[in-house]
């Protein structure tokens, strides 16, 4: 059996916690800033917790993560 390889897309854009969980950074903040306030860019800056209903798919595009 080959080795699995990791989806260098997904390995890009999440990141696994000390406690095993994944991290994603938030959309809607890269362009059309101007109609969004000033609190809700400031929030599309911090990064969050996947979902637990995609943590599976995710896991398979990046096994030894």
């Amino acid at each position: 059996m080959p080795k699995i390889k990791t989806n260098k897309g997904a390995l890009k854009r999440f990141k696994r916690t000390a406690t095993g969980r994944l991290l994603r950074n938030k959309a809607f903040a890269s362009h059309i800033l101007t109609k969004k306030s000033r609190k809700r860019k400031r929030n599309l800056r911090k990064s969050t917790t996947l979902d637990k209903t995609n943590v599976k798919q995710i896991s398979r595009l990046i096994p030894n993560f």
